[in-house]
């Protein structure tokens, strides 16, 4: 189970870079892309970005530093992230009200799978 943790460690870690770095230049785009309601404001996905991209940081700083060093953000606080967040878009798609379009439903289905189905798989990893 070691070789899967020091795989999910980094992936996690450029899955959040990633999506964060594109919350933060491209929110407006981001959202007509992947059929997102519109907002006024690109306040939020812009702050939404800059936190996913600093746990893409924390996790990537974990993976790094081999056991010295600053710590960032270990497996066990990637579980609690991706189990709480995708658990949240899912009550929301379950359970919300939201008017989306059929394409950003799908979205965030997908979206809740993913970071639900990597919680799990690194929860699994250390049990």
């Amino acid at each position: 189970m070691i070789k899967m943790v020091k795989f999910l460690l980094p992936l996690d870690s450029v899955i959040n870079l990633i999506l964060g770095l594109l919350l933060l230049l491209l929110p407006a785009g981001i959202l007509d892309f992947l059929g997102l309601p519109s907002t006024d404001t690109y306040f939020y996905s812009s702050i939404l970005g800059g936190v996913i991209f600093g746990i893409g940081i924390a996790l990537a700083l974990e993976w790094r530093r081999g056991g010295a060093g600053l710590s960032g953000l270990g497996l066990a606080g990637a579980i609690a992230i991706n189990l709480c967040g995708g658990g949240t878009l899912l009550f929301w798609l379950l359970f919300g009200e939201i008017e989306i379009s059929l394409s950003g439903s799908i979205t965030l289905w997908i979206v809740a799978v993913i970071v639900i189905g990597i919680g799990l798989l690194e929860l699994f990893s250390k049990s």
